[in-house]
């Protein structure tokens, strides 16, 4: 338990370091179009450095606008161009933990309301105030151990 801890911190410090990048819009020709024609390179100069047609280079651009070019493509390109490719996911959260805290907020109200329903069938329905009571101990139970079912 206190390494997955250690290893949803140690992430969420990485993620944090993409934050600034949440807002970015990519050039709508896409990075490799833009940049080579910001830097004043030819498609034939950028093809050359690759190994590759110039042809392969304008699909590869093609490929990269339309979302279906691979990361070792990506990578390449970064090589030639004497770049670094850099990629990443940001949870909609903005952090692995929070993303877990509020999955588990949610699993455990599930959870808590199943087993007040039964027991209000009892006629042994808990108070408002124990409810959320349960709710918050099941939830920091779920975010302490995120058992695999959190996903479910």
């Amino acid at each position: 338990m206190k390494e997955r801890k250690l290893i949803v911190d140690q992430l969420d410090r990485k993620i944090r370091e993409f934050q600034n990048l949440n807002d970015l819009v990519i050039p709508p020709e896409g990075w490799i179009f833009s940049i080579r024609k910001a830097i004043n390179m030819s498609r034939r100069q950028l093809s050359s450095r690759m190994n590759i047609t110039p042809q392969g280079l304008k699909q590869t651009e093609e490929r990269e606008k339309s979302g279906t070019v691979s990361l070792n493509v990506l990578r390449h390109v970064a090589r030639a161009l004497d770049m670094k490719f850099v990629y990443g996911f940001i949870p909609k959260q903005l952090s692995l933990q929070k993303m877990i805290e509020q999955r588990a907020e949610e699993l455990a109200a599930e959870i808590v309301k199943r087993t007040s329903l039964t027991m209000s069938l009892e006629n042994q329905k808990p108070s408002d105030v124990r409810l959320k009571q349960a709710v918050k101990e099941k939830k920091e139970e779920l975010s302490a151990k995120i058992p695999k079912y959190l996903w479910d």
